[in-house]
């Protein structure tokens, strides 16, 4: 009796995959939710607590309101198991073609429109790709006759924090992490997973690190039934050791810093031990179907009552700032911690405007008409598009460590009087920014959609032709920030994680 081969059609994978990328721009998984609301409730750091909240509201507003959870909607990884009975309806399209169509026809659907981040000639002249394409598929032919896809969104501040190394056989990977993980700064927006691959070759331990990163959490079921094997006890050990750190939500201090740590392995060579770690941020977003002919993939979203009831509320100690006649004085009063709510006129920038910003500067030709950055604050955020009535799509901060190279020239030929971004800054920009009396301001990283409600108007000043780069102005009405570093170079991403983790000791 032969077993009838299951046909998989072409227009089906291509539909789930669109379905998959808009359903994980707005839904987080459920057990990210859950480990995020536990975090919530033991934190007893106030400034990690307030960001968690952030990222939960923002959580549930984005599920509300189908938009997305963080501006930065990320490079697509695509892992595709291939049954060995599988049949195609056509053969004219490969399996990375028909990703791409999908994460093409995501990222441009009107309703919901994503952030193009791609840039292809990487080396050169790096241009958008316009469409998020190409996406990072692994394809794994293997026995049985479905498609199996697992599919994640990965954002570049997380991607970027990245850390691999070839340890001795005799080397101890928990204390590479412990040693590692704090050289990583904020960027990575915790807290997070840590997906760590070990073993096989370079190539190999970093693709393990990546796809672990798809499991659900699941660490206090582990701690709850004990380790049974070398991975599992690894993950309890670094899992231990990592929040001992007490970085912190944000990296501003308190008591979690991961939420999980996932570990695959392979045999590797007797004079090797490969290990690649890649976190994930607090914009997780990854989901999982399988395709055996009958259709294209159904996604069951999740019920609102999934999310914690979590509202904030502006305390008495909360200052209200008008950047509109905000004075030197007004900031040099501002200290480390210090929790504002902005209102008035700000620019923006990242690194394609401040490349330009730079270039116009040096060359004498002066900033274009319209911008003056005098007195003013620069938000570094590459936007989405908005959509019906929204001023702005999502407008979540960018990682602050990448525009330190344009800092210094940022505030002493421009007259800029401070900076909004999220994660830390080198020790050269705090000093920069002591010297010139300026002050940096951190907004939660995996908050867009939330921060995006307080952008009331928005219009292009100047680098039009830089899409989602171009320099914006926004008129903000109680925008929440943090001071992270004051005018006296007090830095709360140094402060604060400092003080607990002498507590954790």
């Amino acid at each position: 009796m032969s077993i009838e081969q299951p046909i998989i059609k072409q227009a089906d994978l291509i539909e789930s995959i669109a379905d998959a990328l808009q359903y994980i721009s707005y839904y987080h998984p459920k057990d990210f939710v859950d480990a995020m609301a536990e975090a919530y409730e033991k934190e007893e750091s106030a400034a990690a607590k307030d960001a968690i909240a952030q990222i939960l509201i923002n959580s549930r507003m984005s599920a509300e309101g189908k938009r997305p959870l963080c501006q930065d909607t990320g490079i697509v990884t695509c892992f595709v198991k291939v049954g060995m009975g599988v049949q195609w309806d056509k053969t004219d399209m490969t399996v990375q073609q028909m990703v791409d169509e999908g994460v093409r026809r995501a990222y441009t659907n009107p309703d919901n429109p994503l952030r193009a981040s791609i840039v292809a000639d990487p080396a050169g002249s790096r241009k958008n790709t316009r469409d998020n394409t190409p996406s990072v598929v692994h394809i794994d032919m293997v026995p049985g006759n479905h498609v199996e896809v697992a599919i994640a969104a990965k954002g570049g501040g997380s991607e970027n924090k990245s850390k691999m190394v070839m340890l001795n056989p005799s080397d101890d990977i928990a204390a590479w992490v412990e040693k590692t993980l704090p050289t990583m700064g904020a960027g990575w927006c915790p807290p997070g997973m840590l997906g760590i691959g070990i073993g096989g070759t370079a190539e190999k331990a970093a693709v393990m690190a990546k796809e672990s990163l798809m499991d659900p959490v699941d660490i206090h079921e582990l701690q709850a039934r004990g380790a049974e094997t070398t991975e599992e006890k690894l993950r309890l050990e670094i899992f231990e050791r990592a929040n001992k750190l007490g970085i912190g939500a944000q990296g501003l201090g308190g008591l979690t810093t991961v939420l999980d740590i996932k570990i695959k392995s392979a045999p590797t060579h007797a004079a090797s031990k490969p290990v690649v770690m890649i976190p994930n941020c607090a914009a997780t977003r990854h989901v999982h179907f399988h395709l055996d002919g009958t259709g294209p993939a159904e996604l069951t979203p999740p019920s609102l009552s999934d999310w914690p009831e979590i509202t904030r509320e502006a305390g008495e100690d909360v200052r209200r700032v008008n950047l509109d006649t905000v004075t030197q004085a007004d900031i040099e009063q501002w200290k480390s911690g210090d929790v504002l709510l902005l209102n008035g006129k700000m620019l923006t920038g990242r690194d394609a405007a401040h490349k330009r910003i730079q270039t116009l500067i040096e060359s004498g030709e002066g900033l274009p008409e319209g911008v003056d950055f005098t007195g003013k604050f620069i938000y570094y955020v590459g936007p989405v598009d908005p959509v019906g009535n929204e001023v702005v799509g999502p407008a979540g901060p960018t990682t602050a460590t990448r525009m330190d190279k344009f800092t210094d020239l940022m505030l002493d030929k421009t007259g800029l009087m401070g900076m909004i971004g999220k994660a830390e800054r080198g020790p050269a920009t705090v000093e920069s920014i002591k010297k010139h009396k300026a002050v940096y301001l951190m907004a939660v990283g995996g908050a867009a959609y939330l921060v995006s409600k307080a952008i009331k108007k928005s219009r292009v000043v100047a680098f039009e032709d830089l899409g989602m780069e171009a320099i914006y102005e926004f008129d903000v009405q109680d925008m929440p920030v943090t001071v992270a570093v004051d005018s006296d170079g007090v830095n709360a991403h140094e402060t604060g994680p400092a003080m607990w983790k002498v507590k954790l000791s």
